[in-house]
């Protein structure tokens, strides 16, 4: 995908974006050329009026008025000229020349001026909110440190963060923002996430979980080993995509664009009809009277008026803004048409692990056979703590979190996928399923026996059943929420699809008031629940998942929701949205911003074609000034660049 498109896409807006480019950086110094011209004009404009006897000689008007037009008129005659050159006839500056050189021919001067000073005013007004908007997003997002202080020859040294390899270690003080993504090295650590995520709670970090560049430590110094270069960090891999989306074009954006290349011309033809129909009508009816200035006004006007800039530009920084609120929030959109795409969902279909769910799993209830429930937690972490298996490391939390001491174990052996045996001061310990127990000749009584959410494991001492641990992957903190939010929008159809047992994707869904849910899924299967609902009328389908075995479910529904946090590069490459912030509430969000941002377009759309049409019929026949043209013209294309703006300063969530 090419980043700016090619060059009959560029020559569309070049009569939007190119005028004062460079310029308009300069902050004050923009305003010079107007305010010159703005001061000439009203000086003239009060000496006709009064009749000032300096003012009362032809030549003299016509000079102080060209001295007026020349500030704001020659820049605006430079780009047509350039432009022009390049093959684009038909654009806003040849209009506006056109447009100022026929007002002076029929003596019209300061009407000339105003054209030109007027369009330059919008103009700077303009581009200054459509900078202001992308200097927004770049400020937003690109908060990575440039330089890191990275261990080398036993000190730490500061250096150029793009020359630290991954496997080294960096440190980053308290208060300052991690450069590179790395895996902490401390116990914990608190971190400031909200130039990623949007949230304003810090997030607690434990040894080895990755903690990514953007983020900032809060509470202490940290160390970490640095997983990835500089970039190819998360940070980095948001900004490629906010990059990205701009060339994505919304069906509604390329449409504008390829209307207003039919559209300048027709205008063009449409104004010289205006000034040469009542001619030939007045060789046909000697009683109409024809005044070739009066219809040569009118004519201006009508050209004037139809300049497309309020589409050309408003439209495109609809959808910018959009992606740019989105990403402030940690939603980052890939492109214009996904939020168009967004804006028309009515079904959701969530993978359960990861996405609605922790993907980690915790302790939630304990039964010892007796009431010894720290001497069960001993015996029992202690065998768990040498395994890597997710359950037993959630068992070893769990008693850590319990302030119990583990004893030191003298023997182990882990039976893969089944449990642990263990010796431990002079006792024979046993952890695992109760199949694996019963294998082992153990008594396991049968009503501690659950088949439901939570998944069960048993521990023996000395031949002898000791109790039982439950344990479950958590729903996210703001799952239920998410559900409840999707409601609120009107998306009735929310799905719960998982490689799961059905009766434990049951139990979730019961949880979450959902009345669909898969369980026992391959990816395949997943693939093809989610395609037949893409198929069906009507049906327009968001799928959310974080795993790799997701990417084929993202790429086939309507819209591929992954979340980055935790999800897999293979999730998010094949994702249209990615939700840096692992919270299943954003996708309501994601939703109510695609929403916005359509309605935006449209009202801008539906607002300058309507104001355009009145006053194009007005000056055609007679009714409107150059005045109100440079109204229809300029002022609507600021006022639909602020309403595209003001997407920033609206809450989402």
């Amino acid at each position: 995908m090419e980043r700016k498109g090619n060059a009959t896409d560029a020559m569309a807006c070049t009569a939007c974006h190119h005028h004062h480019h460079s310029a308009h950086h300069g902050g004050m110094s923009v305003w010079v050329a107007p305010a010159v011209s703005l001061l000439l004009l009203a000086v003239g404009m009060v000496a006709a009026h009064t009749g000032a006897e300096w003012f009362t000689d032809g030549y003299v008007r016509k000079i102080w008025f060209a001295v007026a037009f020349l500030p704001v008129g020659l820049p605006v005659a430079r780009e047509a000229w350039e432009t022009m050159r390049s093959g684009d006839y038909f654009n806003e500056f040849t209009l506006m020349v056109v447009s100022a050189v026929g007002a002076f021919a029929i003596g019209e001067y300061p009407e000339a001026v105003a054209v030109m000073l007027f369009y330059t005013i919008g103009e700077t007004l303009q581009h200054g909110a459509v900078d202001r908007a992308t200097r927004h997003i770049g400020q937003l997002l690109d908060t990575r440190p440039e330089r890191a202080r990275v261990l080398r020859e036993g000190g730490y040294a500061e250096v150029a963060a793009a020359d630290v390899i991954p496997g080294e270690t960096i440190e980053v003080k308290p208060g300052g923002r991690i450069p590179l993504d790395g895996r902490l090295e401390e116990a914990e650590a608190q971190m400031d996430t909200s130039a990623l995520t949007g949230e304003s709670l810090p997030r607690t970090l434990r040894r080895g979980e990755e903690a990514l560049a953007g983020m900032i430590a809060t509470d202490r110094t940290v160390h970490l080993r640095v997983s990835r270069p500089f970039d190819q960090s998360a940070l980095a891999r948001i900004l490629d995509l906010v990059h990205d989306a701009s060339g994505r074009k919304a069906p509604t954006e390329l449409f504008i664009r390829r209307f207003s290349r039919i559209y300048t011309p027709a205008v063009i033809v449409l104004a010289a009809l205006v000034v040469s129909v009542p001619a030939v009508v007045s060789l046909a009816v000697p009683a109409f009277a024809y005044s070739f200035s009066e219809w040569l006004y009118r004519g201006l006007v009508f050209l004037v008026v139809s300049c497309p800039c309020a589409l050309v530009v408003s439209v495109p920084l609809g959808y910018f803004s959009g992606i740019g609120a989105a990403s402030r929030l940690g939603i980052l959109f890939k492109g214009g048409n996904y939020l168009d795409a967004m804006a028309r969902v009515n079904s959701v279909m969530f993978d359960k692990t990861g996405t609605l769910t922790t993907g980690r799993f915790d302790v939630v209830e304990v039964r010892p056979a007796d009431s010894d429930l720290v001497g069960l937690l001993r015996l029992a972490a202690a065998a768990e703590q040498g395994s890597t298996h997710p359950v037993a490391r959630a068992i070893v939390r769990y008693a850590e979190s319990r302030g119990v001491e583990l004893p030191h174990v003298e023997n182990i052996q882990e039976t893969s996928g089944h449990g642990v045996e263990a010796a431990i001061d002079g006792h024979s310990v046993l952890v695992g399923s109760a199949a694996f127990l019963k294998s082992r000749g153990m008594q396991v009584p049968t009503d501690t026996i659950i088949t439901g959410a939570a998944t069960m494991v048993v521990c023996a001492v000395d031949g002898l059943y000791a109790g039982a641990f439950w344990l479950a992957d958590l729903l996210k903190e703001d799952a239920a929420e998410a559900i409840k939010q999707l409601h609120d929008l009107g998306v009735k159809d929310i799905g719960l699809l998982s490689g799961d047992r059905q009766e434990v994707v049951n139990a979730y869904a019961g949880r979450l008031g959902l009345t669909e849910a898969h369980g026992d899924l391959l990816p395949e299967d997943k693939a093809r629940i989610v395609e037949n609902k893409a198929q069906t009328p009507g049906q327009y389908v968001a799928f959310v998942g974080d795993g790799m075995n997701d990417a084929p479910v993202l790429a086939l529904s309507n819209v591929g929701i992954a979340m980055g946090g935790l999800g897999s590069d293979a999730a998010i490459e094949s994702a249209d949205v990615v939700i840096e912030t692992d919270q299943p509430s954003r996708v309501a969000t994601a939703i109510r911003i695609g929403r916005a941002t359509r309605t935006i377009v449209h009202q801008n759309i539906v607002g300058a074609i309507s104001i355009k049409i009145v006053v194009l019929a007005a000056g055609a026949l007679g009714f409107a000034s150059l005045w109100a043209a440079v109204f229809a013209d300029v002022g609507v294309a600021l006022l639909a660049v602020l309403n595209s703006v003001r997407i920033f300063w609206k809450r989402f969530d």
